[in-house]
């Protein structure tokens, strides 16, 4: 499978998070969906250096009914992330 791009235009806010030890990274896509990228030592893997993914909807509230995941996806590299991220612009 080909790389995709992402579709449309994406904006990304960083948040740091001390008191846990991480940060987060909230995208805002044009389709309304968004998601949620965090790694701190409370996330699936972030004690690894790994990531946590969420999906948001357009409110920026936790979206648990898209293909990409009825949940979080934990424990995964930024080439994983990316590839989930390219797939919620294209929602």
């Amino acid at each position: 499978m080909a790389d995709r791009l992402m579709n449309g235009g994406c904006m990304v806010e960083k948040f740091d998070m001390p008191e846990v030890g991480g940060y987060q990274l909230v995208y805002k896509f044009d389709n309304g969906y968004g998601a949620s990228v965090v790694k701190h030592d409370f996330s699936y893997g972030g004690k690894k250096g790994l990531y946590e993914l969420a999906v948001l909807d357009n409110e920026g509230a936790l979206c648990y009914t898209t293909p990409i995941t009825e949940d979080v996806v934990g424990h995964l590299s930024m080439g994983e992330v990316d590839k989930l991220l390219v797939e919620i612009s294209h929602l």
